[in-house]
């Protein structure tokens, strides 16, 4: 079990992220906060954009420069709605910027210190659309089977170093993202018929699952895809 020393959450600023960032300062780790703005709600916040391979590498070798990390959550991400018909390779590939390049690339820069180490925890957040079929959401739905099928990759390649890697797939979590959506009263009758557990979870809930990932230290999790959604991605 993990219980202290140094971690990276990326995408802090806001929703899921924050909340896991507050959850690894509760248990005692020096939490790292990277967003765009900067802004972390714990520990240090540092700028950076996870859509740039050298913004990533320079601030990954600033923290690591300064000890070693034994924790990264790659939560940054971007949700875009688009028609496969009317689906423009750049709006692709901005999404499979963000949601799969970054997390391989932060991964990637991690992996020298953990190494070095003997041991290191890595979790990725994910989405249950990596394994649904959704109308107006190809892009999406692409980039979050691409971090199930890293995860694997990399669970494979670098448990012999002692690094575990772990994807946690939330279905509908209530954040200020989603929020307009959920405001309405049709989406909402509609989503929680489709919910088992009659509700969408919170940012809370997805930070409690990280955290009960840490304290199984990941061995036995590595490279499995961890599905927080009540049940709605087995509900037929």
């Amino acid at each position: 079990m993990m219980t202290e020393g140094r971690a990276i959450v990326t995408g802090a600023s806001r929703g899921i992220g924050s909340a896991i960032a507050i959850e690894l300062d509760k248990r005692g780790y020096e939490v790292f906060g990277l967003s765009r703005s900067g802004v972390s709600p714990v520990g240090i916040g540092l700028v950076c954009d996870m859509t740039d391979e050298q913004a990533i590498k320079t601030v990954f070798d600033r923290i690591t420069q300064q000890g070693t990390v034994s924790v990264l959550v790659n939560n940054a991400g971007y949700h875009a709605v688009s028609r496969a018909s009317s689906l423009t390779t750049d709006e692709y590939n901005a999404v499979m910027s963000l949601n799969a390049a970054a997390v391989m690339i932060a991964c990637r820069e991690i992996y020298p210190t953990m190494k070095s180490a003997g041991v290191g925890l890595i979790i990725n957040l994910g989405s249950f659309f990596d394994k649904l079929g959704v109308s107006g959401h190809l892009a999406y739905c692409a980039s979050k089977a691409a971090v199930g099928a890293i995860t694997r990759c990399l669970s494979v390649e670098w448990a012999a170093a002692g690094i575990y890697v772990v994807d946690i797939a939330p279905g509908y979590i209530e954040t200020d993202l989603n929020a307009e959506y959920l405001s309405q009263p049709e989406n909402r009758a509609w989503l929680l018929q489709r919910i088992p557990i009659r509700r969408t979870g919170t940012t809370t809930e997805v930070a409690r699952a990280v955290g009960a990932v840490i304290d199984g230290g990941g061995a036995l999790f590595t490279g499995q895809t961890i599905y927080l959604d009540g049940g709605q991605s087995i509900n037929q």
